[in-house]
């Protein structure tokens, strides 16, 4: 302990040399203090130190090898060493100060990126807050329209911070230093204006505590801000596409592109007689992969996609007839078993009657039933599969069947998300049109009740079901906020829970809330025009996925059909003498055509699953790309390329 603290005294003696990893790790929200975090990246470089210095040693010892068969940079000069220092020569020597040299200089570069690590998730916090601000200043414009007071409307949203995320939680930290610090509202917000990471919401705060201090209107203040975050959004929006499209264009360039070059050197220099086999190997198997799930992960950071909004729902236990003696009554335990049975032969009739709509509901339940088909079709196909002496042979019997099987397991996944997806993009679409006629039918005068009521007659596509299911459940006793909250749970996106929380808050504090009704359409309107423009865009990128996937089959299927064939041919003739041509008869042509296949099945996974994150944000929309792509490669190979 007392090394620990000696070792912060040192760390700290310049107290302005962290200032901005103490601002970064106080605006990330880390939970740490400075000394503690400085004393954690301290231990975490030290054990990198070490792995790093492992690795010199494996590297000098292999340099010192390569010297010693005379291998290395030839002493043109003949320079020697003077006689005193003519142990720097030694092995022992060299291996140590590289040992030395890469514990050094890899526990420094390891501290330096714990140092920054604070600053990169101030940034995504920073992204997360600004994609929903806008949102979460129309709900405290719903609220102060209500007549709700200022340090109210925080509370309100700092308990939402599942529908609306980061922001919330941000706001949570003005609730916090009110409760437990006693500070007024004013400071509390100011303090956060000092501490954000988000610039946006820095000048909104900024902008609120001039309001608040001279007085103004801040349910003008909030109805102006969200039209000028909306009007915001669609610049935001080109600014992402933008990125993205630099992302996507990179992706092909490297990954499509670059494998395909070096599978086309390594299969030339395995017909030069060079161990391509391993190296196309490393290729296919190891950066193929690790390099898309790389891009996969960048295009999941540019985009800033806010995080599935979930509503915790509380049960509340009513002990009005606490005191009220109950009285055990005998005889009807079998009237409670027939009622508990009942209910379990209900929910299994249920899901006989309408079998898919759980797989639709949550695409997930799918992988239930076929990941055991797939097991179990991949078992029988290894049992009737007639015994092979040789191992290659096997492989190539088996490969097509492994393929079926992981297209059993997508296929469905693919089909009914979808469903799914179509469904809700449908609802998603109307929902401007029913705001806005809600707010005229409220203008009017009639309470959200009644608009709903009025709203079943007419005609809003997929949508119509939904309101009669609500007006349904307010006919059997449901209030309105609850029969919303059931509709976000059917559909369970962000963007419809938090329309219902904007629309229930709204109802609760005030019974007209047209306006409050037309800046959600507005807001709903804007959301799902820059959808629209979005895969507009990403459609071409999308088309550039397939047709680069197409180009690396087709490059693939010439090597395997017109090349390869030929390397076969001439090594089982064979080729006298000596020279570049003579490990002809060496070539594995077997192994570089299950490679080249394996290429293009892993080349028609990733570049599926890309092409859905990039036009639909979203990897399971790009399991039907995937589904389509490696069904081209397996009749590509099976039926047209014999392996």
């Amino acid at each position: 302990m007392t090394f620990r603290h000696s070792l912060q005294t040192w760390l700290l003696r310049d107290p302005l040399r962290y200032q901005g990893v103490h601002a970064d790790l106080v605006s990330s929200r880390s939970g740490l203090t400075l000394e503690q975090y400085l004393w954690k990246s301290v231990r975490i470089a030290v054990l990198s130190g070490l792995l790093f210095a492992l690795i010199g040693y494996v590297v000098s010892e292999f340099f010192i090898r390569e010297v010693a068969s005379g291998r290395g940079i030839y002493n043109v000069f003949n320079l020697q060493l003077p006689a005193p220092l003519g142990f720097l020569t030694g092995t022992l020597f060299v291996v140590s100060a590289s040992v030395l040299l890469s514990f050094a200089v890899g526990s420094y570069l390891v501290y330096l990126l714990l140092l920054r690590l604070p600053g990169i998730e101030k940034n995504n916090r920073s992204i997360k807050i600004n994609l929903t601000l806008h949102n979460a200043v129309a709900y405290m414009y719903a609220m102060r329209r209500g007549g709700a007071e200022l340090m109210a409307i925080f509370y309100a949203l700092s308990e939402n911070a599942p529908i609306y995320g980061e922001v919330a939680l941000e706001f949570r930290q003005v609730t916090r230093d009110v409760d437990y610090f006693g500070s007024d509202v004013i400071t509390a917000v100011r303090h956060l204006s000092q501490t954000t990471p988000s610039a946006k919401l820095k000048d909104f705060l900024e902008d609120l505590l001039s309001v608040i201090g001279s007085g103004g209107n801040l349910s003008e203040f909030f109805a102006g801000r969200v039209r000028l975050y909306q009007e915001e959004a669609r610049f935001e929006q080109k600014q992402f596409l933008t990125m993205l499209s630099m992302v996507a264009e990179s992706y092909v360039t490297l990954f499509v592109a670059g494998p395909l070059f070096l599978i086309i050197i390594m299969v030339v220099m395995g017909m030069m007689g060079g161990p391509a086999v391993l190296q196309l190997s490393l290729v296919i198997y190891a950066i193929m992969p690790i390099g898309s799930l790389i891009f996969i992960l960048l295009i999941d950071l540019v985009s800033g996609k806010a995080e599935k909004a979930e509503r915790y729902v509380r049960a509340k236990e009513l002990n009005t007839y606490a005191d009220v003696q109950l009285i055990q009554k005998t005889g009807e335990e079998s009237l409670f078993h027939q009622l508990r049975m009942y209910d379990k032969v209900r929910t299994l009739t249920h899901y006989i009657r309408h079998p898919f709509e759980s797989f639709v509901n949550d695409v997930n339940h799918t992988l239930y039933v076929t990941i055991p088909v797939a097991i179990l079709y991949l078992a029988l196909v290894i049992w009737n599969i007639p015994y092979y002496a040789d191992p290659e042979l096997f492989i190539d019997v088996i490969n097509a069947h492994i393929v079926i099987a992981l297209l059993i397991v997508l296929v469905p996944y693919a089909i009914f998300y979808e469903i799914w997806s179509r469904k809700v993009r449908g609802i998603q679409a109307m929902i401007p049109d029913f705001l806005e006629r809600m707010a005229g039918i409220n203008r009017v005068g009639l309470t959200i009740a009644q608009a709903i009521a009025i709203m079943v007659n007419t005609n809003l596509g997929l949508l119509s079901y939904e309101i009669r299911r609500i007006k349904r459940d307010m006919d059997w006793g449901v209030n309105f906020s609850e029969a919303l909250m059931r509709f976000e749970q059917r559909i369970s996106t962000a963007s419809i829970a938090r329309t219902v929380t904007l629309i229930t808050k709204a109802s609760e504090m005030s019974g007209q809330i047209g306006e409050v009704l037309e800046i959600a359409a507005s807001d709903a309107k804007m959301s799902e025009t820059l959808k629209r423009e979005r895969l507009a865009e990403m459609f071409i990128y999308t088309a550039i996925v397939y047709l680069s996937f197409f180009v690396f089959l087709f490059v693939v299927a010439v090597l395997a059909t017109q090349f390869l064939p030929v390397l076969a041919h001439i090594g089982t003739s064979g080729i006298s003498g000596a020279g570049p041509l003579s490990g002809l008869g060496s070539v594995p042509v077997k192994a570089f055509n299950r490679l080249l296949y394996h290429a293009c099945l892993i080349q028609a996974l990733f570049s599926g699953l890309i092409a859905g994150q990039m036009g639909e944000a979203s990897l399971a929309a790009g399991v039907k790309h995937s589904c389509i792509l490696l069904a081209i490669a397996l009749i590509t190979f099976s039926f047209i390329i014999v392996i």
